[in-house]
């Protein structure tokens, strides 16, 4: 806690301390006369306050009402406030052609109108003021003090002018001399565009001075005379002159970057000059200051103050006083803060400061949760992200409820840091958002670099997950493949096995029929079998092996293995079996 106006305390603090004790240690006009015992006898007993106690609560009053004037604060922190403003220079038609009545009341009296219009929504602007006719006259220079721009706004008509005529090329001269230092200037003229045909050489003067031109065209296309102040019209060769808007003057505002808008019956039409003028602008930045930012505590020792006053000038009963003295000090009345809450702060900055972030962040929250300040979450908030407790800082940060628009984005920016902190999808994208509306509200170099960041992460983990998925596809078309193989195996294996067990049912019903047929044949047949059963014994035996034989020797089996058996395969007569029988039981290869 610190005071404001500690120099209260010097200057009154010593008067009051000899005052009170002077009176402390005056006795009272009887004790002058009669003796403490005599009084004793005298004196009805009371039990109300006595005169030292009601100067000892005065003194106490005196006090507090001291501290309360010294202005007791809580400091947090330092504000920066920047002067940024475009600078508008606002140029005003006041030849005679202005008086025409096609704008209520007439043009003149329109124009200036939209001026005050304009003067009471940029507030934050410098805006000076220039009269033109035939010659061009500084009427304000640029100024933040609206109302005394709008006191002279309000003084000009067309008798300020002594040469007749409108020349926009001094409007430009003015203006470039007006505010040298600045690189771009912004000129907003009220005008019927005069009668000139041409602008060239306006636009090229203004922009060699780097001026943008905005127009009001102050006039109606179907026109009016020019009425003057006696009643007449102004003629020329004796027919009534009308004047109309010269839409050629929109080539001035166009072509140097401006906007041209026709006048109309309402203020929209200003207010939509000045948007569009802040737009195009590039504000300048006049000034920057830091400014203390603290909770004042003043309050407190003032209501202490008035309450000992009305104890000190009450009827109360002594006994009664001390209790209501002690009830004062030991309950604090129900405020935003206690009286001694700028310890608990002092304590958490100092915790901050030392690197015991948890400590420190503690006591914020204990403060929030009493005072339920927004700036406290906050604190707290930055002391959890200092000591890596992420979830614990993203609870706070959504507790701050800012209403300054500065403070909000430097939240929604804190928040997204917390996010990504965290460093999964769901986080990172919960980041990006808190970047995103911080950006919305006010632009930051460093929590765009951030969002720039996680954006990529996100990206990155996006083209992994896109790779894991393939991977696991890929995965699941080999096994799927390697199955399929197995399948197709183990249906090969099977066919086989059913054409060996086939062949070998084959083998036993021939044997079947030569044993039905064998009672009738001789025994060089019964020879010839064996040596036929040997023979394909030995044929089975070698198609296991895999052997090779060439097409003739091929040819020769099968020829001697037809003539010795009599199967469904081959049927050969018996006489070429006995021409093709090899003797001595020899292999035909």
């Amino acid at each position: 806690m610190s005071f404001l106006h500690p120099e209260f305390f010097y200057y009154m603090l010593p008067p009051l301390l000899i005052l009170f004790g002077f009176l402390l240690t005056q006795k009272e006009s009887h004790e002058h006369f009669f003796s403490k015992d005599v009084m004793d006898k005298l004196r009805v007993s009371s039990n109300s306050l006595t005169l030292k106690a009601r100067n000892a609560l005065f003194l106490l009053m005196a006090f507090f009402m001291i501290i309360a004037l010294a202005q007791p604060v809580i400091k947090e922190g330092k504000v920066k406030v920047k002067a940024k403003s475009a600078d508008i220079i606002i140029a005003l038609d006041i030849s005679d052609s202005m008086l025409a009545t096609d704008l209520y009341p007439n043009r003149l009296e329109a124009a200036k109108q939209k001026v005050l219009t304009l003067l009471g929504e940029a507030q934050n602007e410098r805006i000076g003021v220039v009269a033109f006719a035939k010659n061009s006259y500084l009427v304000s220079p640029l100024s933040f003090d609206t109302k005394a721009v709008a006191f002279l706004i309000r003084q000009l008509n067309t008798a300020s002018i002594t040469e007749k005529g409108t020349d926009f090329l001094s409007v430009l001269n003015v203006v470039s001399k007006e505010n040298e230092k600045r690189d771009k200037k912004y000129l907003l003229i009220l005008s019927d565009g005069g009668d000139k045909s041409s602008f060239d050489a306006e636009v090229e003067l203004a922009k060699k001075h780097n001026i943008t031109v905005f127009v009001l065209g102050m006039a109606t296309q179907k026109g009016s005379p020019i009425k003057l102040q006696d009643g007449t019209f102004i003629k020329h060769n004796g027919d009534i002159i009308i004047s109309k808007l010269n839409e050629k003057i929109a080539d001035l505002s166009t072509k140097t970057g401006g906007v041209y808008i026709e006048a109309t019956t309402s203020s929209n039409d200003i207010k939509t000059m000045l948007s569009e003028i802040t737009n195009i602008s590039d504000k300048k930045e006049l000034k920057s200051a830091e400014i203390q930012k603290h909770t004042p505590l003043f309050y407190y020792p003032l209501g202490a103050a008035l309450f000992i006053l009305l104890l000190a000038t009450s009827s109360i009963k002594r006994s009664v006083a001390p209790l209501l003295l002690f009830c004062l000090f030991l309950n604090s009345p129900n405020a935003d803060a206690g009286m001694l809450d700028f310890m608990d702060l002092k304590s958490a900055k100092e915790a901050y400061e030392n690197g015991e972030f948890e400590e420190s962040a503690k006591l914020y929250e204990k403060y929030a949760h009493e005072s339920a300040k927004p700036e406290a979450y906050f604190n707290a908030a930055n002391a959890y992200y200092k000591g890596q407790k992420y979830k614990e800082a993203i609870e706070s940060y959504n507790k701050v409820s800012f209403e300054n628009n500065e403070a909000k984005a430097k939240n929604l920016s804190n928040l997204g840091n917390a996010y990504a902190k965290e460093a999964n999808q769901g986080s990172l994208q919960k980041a990006k958002e808190s970047y995103e509306k911080s950006l919305s509200i006010a632009e930051d170099y460093a929590t765009r670099e951030n969002l720039k960041e996680v954006e990529k992460l996100l990206e990155n983990l996006k083209e992994e997950s896109k790779e894991e998925k393939k991977e696991s596809q890929d995965k699941k078309k080999k096994s799927d493949n390697s199955k399929d193989s197995q399948k197709k195996d183990s249906s090969k294996d099977e066919s086989a096995k059913e054409n060996k067990e086939k062949k070998s049912d084959d083998s036993n019903d021939q044997k079947e029929q030569k044993k039905k047929s064998g009672s009738g044949d001789s025994k060089e047949e019964r020879k010839k079998d064996e040596n036929s059963t040997k023979g394909s014994q030995t044929h089975s035996q070698k198609s296991d092996e895999k052997e090779k034989m060439s097409d003739a020797e091929q040819q020769k089996w099968i020829e001697q293995l037809g003539a010795q058996t009599s199967t469904y395969l081959y049927k050969l007569s018996d006489e070429k079996s006995n021409s093709t029988s090899t003797p001595n039981g020899e292999k035909p290869w």
